[in-house]
């Protein structure tokens, strides 16, 4: 595993860390549930805003919480290859 790589799995680590962060902030959940309350959230939010069916609520919920760890990884990719460019 390359440099790009690693910093890429960092900031999608970091960026998922965070989301559940913003999305549980007032929750008295323990922080062990926080994954499965922020897809439940996530789920619910999808649900309520676009009075979509249950089941498809469930799967753009987990195809957007794939494309935000995807996402990050390309980012935290791209900002490392800036930074060592210019290093």
């Amino acid at each position: 595993m390359d440099n790009r790589k690693r910093a890429g799995l960092i900031v999608a680590v970091i960026g998922m860390v965070a989301f559940m962060t913003l999305f549980n902030s007032g929750s008295p959940m323990p922080i062990v549930h926080w994954p499965v309350e922020t897809y439940m959230g996530l789920v619910f939010t999808i649900g309520w805003l676009s009075h979509v069916p249950n089941w498809l609520a469930y799967v753009l919920a987990a195809l957007v919480l794939m494309l935000m760890i995807i996402g990050f990884y390309k980012v935290g990719g791209w900002v490392y290859g800036l930074v060592v460019r210019r290093g």
